[in-house]
């Protein structure tokens, strides 16, 4: 999986960086996480095509997650989108935006799919034969969801030398890497185990912002490989993350202890905060797989 951030600060505009927005690239899709002021620009400037964009993932309606949408989507039209889009996000995301579309006489040629949720418990919302994405319910002062993106199992690895060793037609190869055993002439079976190599292990991948502290989290992220958690503010100042209903740097690292994670990336940063180094002596000694968001940046994992 490859993690473009675009934006990673908080509500307040500001020159430091862009509100929140990413592009998670797994198996050729290209998912838009959220979608803040300023996410065209972003996506022209680091090169990303928005043909490819065909489903975006918006957390909640506070408008640092999704003023840049309508302006995208308008975007879409002029270059002369022809592909389906499929918008998913919180009831009353499809007024918001087919109401800016309406008083601007800006219809689109291509067809908009809303997925409107307002569910309290985890629910799968996409599925392909190489991906799933399900929510992750959040605790912020109005219905919010992150989203936990899981890639599926690939094919297995042919042996090339074993295949080789028992004189195996290629005409066997395809249904070989699903998984299925061969029978040969003579009434030999192989066993798929020995024509096969494991393939890489799925990758996951867990998008948490905007929530209070909340640990029940954990046991749905479990295990993933990256975890994005919101870590808005530094302990310091844990009296207005309560207030707001956002999580400090330490809070963040103790979900992604509690959910036995691989890396934590922390963003939403207040632009009260000049200096971010600060965040990761915060949370590093509860969790130390710790990396901080920077707009532009690129995780591989």
């Amino acid at each position: 999986m490859k993690l473009h951030i675009l934006g990673c600060y908080a509500a307040t505009p500001s020159l430091m960086g862009n509100p929140t927005a990413q592009i998670l690239e797994v198996r050729d899709h290209l998912f838009l996480i959220d979608c803040g002021e300023g996410t065209q620009v972003q996506l022209r400037k680091h090169k990303i095509k928005f043909s490819r964009i065909n489903h975006i993932f918006i957390s909640h309606l506070h408008g640092d997650h999704f003023f840049g949408l309508p302006g995208l989507v308008a975007t879409f039209q002029l270059l002369g989108r022809e592909k389906e889009l499929h918008i998913y996000g919180p009831s009353g995301i499809k007024e918001v935006v087919l109401m800016l579309l309406r008083v601007g006489n800006s219809w689109t040629s291509f067809t908009i799919i809303f997925h409107e949720l307002d569910a309290k418990e985890p629910i799968e919302i996409f599925e392909d034969n190489k991906v799933t994405v399900s929510t992750i319910p959040l605790s912020h002062r109005i219905y919010t969801n992150g989203f936990l993106f899981r890639e599926k199992s690939k094919e297995r690895i042919l042996n090339t030398e074993a295949v080789a060793a028992y004189k195996i037609d290629k005409a066997y190869f395809k249904n070989i890497k699903k998984g299925k055993d061969v029978l040969l002439e003579n009434g030999e079976e192989i066993s798929n185990t020995l024509l096969t190599l494991d393939p890489p292990k799925p990758k996951s991948y867990a998008f948490c912002s905007d929530t209070a502290y909340d640990p029940g989290i954990s046991e749905w992220i479990n295990g993933v490989d990256a975890l994005y958690h919101e870590a808005t503010f530094l302990a310091s100042e844990a009296h207005l993350a309560s207030k707001t209903m956002h999580s400090t740097a330490e809070e963040a690292a103790k979900i992604a202890k509690a959910a036995h994670v691989k890396l934590l990336i922390l963003g939403h940063f207040s632009i009260r905060y000049k200096k971010k180094e600060e965040f990761i002596k915060e949370a590093v000694p509860h969790f130390a797989n710790v990396q901080l968001a920077e707009d532009g940046k690129l995780v591989i994992f």
